[in-house]
């Protein structure tokens, strides 16, 4: 390899070395755009900026999209909508969107239709991935699990137990 080439080399994979934090960076810089778009009432704002990253793959704006089609702010009411967008997120592992899919096929407004298995194995790997700085959302999760199993069969917490720990994170 001749020296020149040696040299082309080395600049291309340090154009790729420093791409990777500026992509971080504007991935981190967008989010809190949007949260502070959010923060005031630009919903127009926030909902492009998640939507942007959404369809990239990245399960907190996927979160934060489906919960914007949750509520209606800033897109139409959408709870078909918002369940697509928790289950990407969740599918993932995204706590937080494991724990809104959960939600939804447990004590949502039936879309997607109930489901206590798929809700309660959606509500575990919520709880088992939540941290301390998400104390509230976990306490949550742990109270929706307990109403849940309370009106489940012995087999079908087996079957979600087993579904949970089936479970592999896939790739966004």
């Amino acid at each position: 390899m001749t020296f020149l080439k040696l040299l082309a080399l080395a600049a291309t994979l340090l154009s790729f070395a420093a791409a990777a934090p500026a992509a971080a960076q504007t991935l981190e810089a967008d989010m809190r755009a949007a949260a502070g778009a959010y923060e005031r009432k630009d919903m127009a704002t926030a909902v492009r900026i998640w939507r942007q990253w959404a369809e990239k793959g990245n399960a907190e704006a996927q979160t934060l999209l489906g919960a914007m089609y949750w509520s209606g702010e800033g897109v139409p009411r959408d709870h078909r909508e918002a369940a697509l967008w928790f289950l990407r997120a969740a599918h993932q592992g995204y706590a937080r969107a494991q724990n809104d899919i959960g939600f939804m096929y447990g004590f949502g407004e039936g879309i997607p239709p109930a489901d206590d298995v798929e809700a309660y194995k959606w509500l575990t790997l919520a709880i088992e991935r939540y941290t301390a700085k998400n104390q509230e959302r976990l306490d949550q999760a742990i109270k929706d699990k307990a109403t849940l199993a309370k009106r489940m069969s012995r087999a079908q917490i087996a079957e979600a137990e087993r579904r949970a720990k089936a479970w592999k994170p896939a790739a966004p």
